[in-house]
């Protein structure tokens, strides 16, 4: 889309006051300033219509109806979704699931969130897993999304609390009050969040902890969870206000009250520091048995994986994000984002988009899948498991386009990081991208059979994040990580968990 690399895009300001005109003649030749300064305005300037006129929308209609196209736009969009009807058969049958370069391991099965907004955990799962496929020769393996689940929504309570409690004497109805309070345990996460899961709680086979109802069914459970945090954020902030008697008892009772409903409606997990049995087949066919806690199990992971260089240790892996907003080769970071108290803190290192495609190449070619943030629902086909800027011909059906650039989306609330998939392999010619391999985690109908493909143009425009080792990096973007970070508001985009 002729993206600028260079700085980050400008955004326009609808409010900024009319370019004044310097009136030098020593700026044209004097024949043409002569015409200019006598010449009439091209138009006159109409009074703006504050209000709708009836005869204005019926001189529209005619013109509309006018024409036979838009007619036969209204007959076929009347019964089917306008993403059908004007889906672009051409680009579709183009991106094809064929690539040059894929990871030797992506690991199977393909996963389905179901109805729940938990793509960054089995994302992240799908990460993990690999090198514990290795580890114990496995044909299909899944790791357990419900357990960090379970763990998520309690710390992600107490973590609200905490966030009431310093923000007591704030005004209820100011927006960083009203932002913490609009959705408190979300299903979202980042990968920050994940590796303090992990590093805190451990991980677990699915087989040991898999999913109950509202695991896969989140929607009632978030209401019964947020109405009663609302309600328990009230009155800590009223102890607070009146002094603090109470309020280390009272926060206790509250979160055991979290405890009980997430416990009940997800079922009892096993303990970190408690070991669990695992029997299964490897690949061979092979009966085997482990008896580890969640905490060696994942240690046990990663262990293996660093020996063996899999780059799946969490503490090597960090967010490259493209945010032309901001500054680039700038840390970055959230005010009052995360879900760990005692937790590493989110951050994102802010880069051109070529350089956060050289570092996912470069996993690539080394073995590794990469975690990833973009906004899915753009220009995107489910069905088929496209995500390309050419997927739908708004101009064919409604004689429009769109023409905001990627900053001018973000500035308005237009697009977001709203989903999180894997990135497995890459098709590469004259040594440029061309279309890229996507793990989903929405079950093996969505796509070709759970696979997607993803344009380099759409992934330029659409694509926030990717998760890599620091071995993949230069050294300067490395050292990013040393700097001070610029603290973004809690309702910016950025804030956004996919």
């Amino acid at each position: 889309m002729g993206a600028n690399y260079s700085k980050p895009e400008p955004i326009r300001n609808e409010k900024s006051s009319p370019r004044k005109v310097v009136d030098d003649g020593d700026a044209y030749p004097p024949q043409v300033y002569m015409e200019l300064k006598q010449s009439p305005p091209q138009y006159e300037e109409r009074e703006r219509a504050p209000s709708l006129s009836l005869q204005r929308i019926e001189d529209w209609n005619e013109t509309l109806l006018g024409d036979a196209k838009n007619r036969l736009a209204i007959s076929s969009l009347a019964t089917q979704p306008y993403t059908n009807v004007l889906a672009n058969r051409s680009a579709l049958q183009s991106d094809r699931h064929i690539f040059n370069l894929k990871v030797p391991i992506e690991g199977s099965p393909i996963t389905n969130q179901r109805s729940s907004g938990r793509c960054w955990l089995f994302a992240s799962t799908n990460i993990f897993r690999v090198p514990i496929i290795k580890t114990y020769n496995l044909k299909d393996f899944e790791l357990s999304q419900a357990y960090l689940f379970y763990w998520d929504k309690l710390e992600k309570s107490n973590w609200f609390f905490e966030q009431v409690i310093s923000t007591a004497d704030e005004d209820l109805s100011g927006r960083l009050v009203q932002k913490l309070f609009q959705d408190p345990v979300s299903d979202g996460g980042q990968w920050d969040m994940v590796v303090n899961l992990v590093e805190k709680y451990g991980l677990v086979p699915h087989d040991v902890y898999p999913d109950a109802y509202h695991a896969q069914n989140s929607s009632k459970m978030n209401w019964l969870l947020t109405a009663k945090l609302r309600e328990q954020a009230l009155v800590l902030r009223r102890l607070v206000r009146d002094g603090g008697a109470g309020l280390a008892e009272t926060k206790e009772r509250f979160l055991r009250e979290v405890h009980g409903l997430v416990t009940l409606l997800l079922g009892p997990p096993p303990s970190p520091d408690q070991e669990f049995v695992w029997q299964f087949y490897d690949a061979d066919g092979k009966s085997k048995e482990i008896k580890l806690t969640p905490r060696e199990f994942a240690r046990q992971a990663t262990a293996s994986a660093a020996a063996r260089k899999a780059s799946v240790t969490p503490s090597r892996l960090f967010s490259l994000v493209n945010d032309p907003r901001n500054e680039y080769n700038r840390l970055l970071t959230v005010d009052r984002l995360g879900n760990v108290l005692e937790g590493r803190p989110l951050t994102y290192v802010n880069v051109e988009m070529k350089i956060l495609k050289k570092a996912v190449i470069a996993m690539l070619k080394a073995g590794h899948p990469v975690f990833f943030g973009c906004d899915v629902g753009k220009f995107s086909d489910s069905n088929e498991g496209t995500m390309d800027l050419d997927v739908i011909d708004l101009t064919l059906g409604f004689n429009i386009s769109l023409g905001m650039n990627k900053a001018e989306r973000l500035a308005s609330g237009e697009s977001s990081m709203t989903h999180a998939m894997v990135i497995t392999g890459v098709h590469i010619e004259n040594d440029q991208p061309v279309r890229w391999r996507v793990e989903n985690s929405w079950g093996e109908a969505a796509g070709d059979k759970g696979w997607f493909v993803m344009t380099d143009r759409w992934m330029d425009e659409y694509t926030f994040q990717a998760v890599v080792d620091s071995d993949f990096v230069s050294s300067e973007i490395r050292a990013i990580l040393d700097q001070s970070p610029k603290v973004l508001p809690r309702w910016d985009p950025m804030g956004v968990l996919a």
